[in-house]
């Protein structure tokens, strides 16, 4: 099974400071130096970040220069909620009668 791999999607999320970066990313490309800039955080900081937020695959990078260039992966996005959806999901949804292992009275 894939549980290793998704677990480490999953924790790319559960950090404040992910979360404001994704937010930051969500109208396109940031240099690095206005992340750190826009979010108030040191260097190392974003480096962390920045890395297991690529390494789970939701931001893609480029560097130009001394520069660092972060996006968020549409691919990775989409990989993303279908991993949510299959662990989200109940088969009982399919069944009228059935909700979730229990009768509709």
């Amino acid at each position: 099974m894939r549980l290793r791999e998704d677990v480490k999607r999953m924790k790319a999320l559960t950090d404040e400071n992910r979360l404001a970066i994704m937010l930051a990313l969500q109208h396109g490309e940031k240099c690095g130096c206005d992340l750190l800039e826009e979010l108030n955080i040191s260097q190392p900081t974003l480096s962390h970040h920045m890395k297991i937020l690529a390494n789970s695959g939701l931001v893609d990078y480029y560097k130009e220069g001394r520069w660092i260039y972060y996006s968020i992966s549409a691919k990775g996005v989409q990989a993303f909620r279908d991993m949510i959806a299959f662990y989200a999901r109940c088969d009982c949804e399919t069944n009228e009668n059935i909700a979730c292992g229990r009768e509709n009275k």
